[in-house]
């Protein structure tokens, strides 16, 4: 059965709706799932997913995802759910989703406050939690020989992806100017000059010594 669905931006993956608590608390942990359906519009808002649809196993569920125009359509079922139910399932919240001006969703700042969707998400789910009405298998008999091609992956790599991604795009650790010069310009030149005054000051020592040598050789002689 369908057990969550968020719908999200994709420019900036900010979720927009969300259906119903549809998880059982007791087996599953709905936080989460969640926070993976969430990971995975960031991914694709960042350009690491397919930007049009995909299926990815977790545990012993499916999400399923649909991108158009933008909005990300994505659910979690279970693995034994029909995939082509599940993609019938989003294609239609896209349909009810575009009836809105799309130019005040682009307005949305605060995630999961477009709660007007919510409601539409929850009357969509109705259609499809029995996979055996009429409406249903006529869907999954539609076009039987023609393979849905959509690409299918394991969550558990996408996350280790990331986590290398994010491993090569660690920025290296920026050089501070030390405090004690106050500025890099400052710094720089004393960076430059250190080394000529030092060989001053020694040169200047060495002839003041070769000096006092000099004199006290010639006291002597006399």
């Amino acid at each position: 059965m369908v057990k969550l669905t968020i719908v999200g931006r994709v420019n900036d993956g900010l979720p927009l709706a969300q259906g119903a608590r549809y998880v059982n608390t007791e087996n599953d942990n709905f936080s989460y799932y969640k926070q993976q359906g969430e990971f995975i519009i960031k991914e694709i808002s960042r350009g690491a997913l397919p930007p049009s649809k995909m299926t990815i196993r977790v545990d012993h569920h499916s999400f399923n995802y649909l991108v158009v125009n933008g909005i990300c359509f994505i659910t979690l079922c279970d693995s034994s759910y029909p995939r082509k139910l599940a993609f019938h399932y989003l294609q239609d919240l896209q349909k009810e989703f575009d009836k809105f001006d799309h130019s005040l969703i682009g307005k949305i700042t605060r995630p999961y406050s477009f709660i007007r969707f919510d409601g539409i998400i929850a009357n969509v789910r109705k259609q499809y939690i029995d996979t055996r009405t009429q409406a249903n298998l006529s869907k999954l008999n539609a076009n039987r020989r023609q393979e849905l091609d959509i690409l299918t992956e394991n969550m558990s790599d996408i996350i280790e992806r990331r986590r290398n991604s994010e491993i090569f795009e660690t920025p290296a650790t920026p050089r501070t100017s030390s405090q004690v010069w106050g500025s890099p310009r400052l710094e720089a030149i004393t960076l430059i000059w250190t080394p000529i005054a030092i060989i001053a000051v020694v040169a200047s020592v060495l002839l003041w010594v070769s000096l006092i040598l000099t004199d006290d050789f010639l006291t002597s002689t006399l």
